[in-house]
């Protein structure tokens, strides 16, 4: 099952730690931001991760300064 790595930029400072651990992921934006770099239908707060990557996803939510990152099922988001 793929997820999905919800970013809450009303948390997020662009420290770019997670830009460095999944960067086929998340690029950064010229304050350091991360941005999707395939984001699908213009949504930059929703990043689906494939499962190549997931861990590395983990591992960026774990170590957020912030707690600007969190990992949902794919489904999870669209049941809210």
């Amino acid at each position: 099952m793929s997820e999905v790595l919800h970013i809450d930029w009303t948390k997020c400072d662009g420290r770019g730690l997670c830009t460095e651990l999944i960067p086929d992921v998340l690029g950064r934006d010229d304050w350091g931001y991360p941005l999707a770099r395939q984001a699908r239908g213009g949504d930059r707060t929703n990043v689906a991760i494939v499962p190549r990557d997931v861990a590395a996803a983990r591992d960026a939510v774990q170590l957020c300064p912030k707690l600007a990152l969190s990992l949902s099922p794919q489904g999870a988001l669209k049941r809210r």
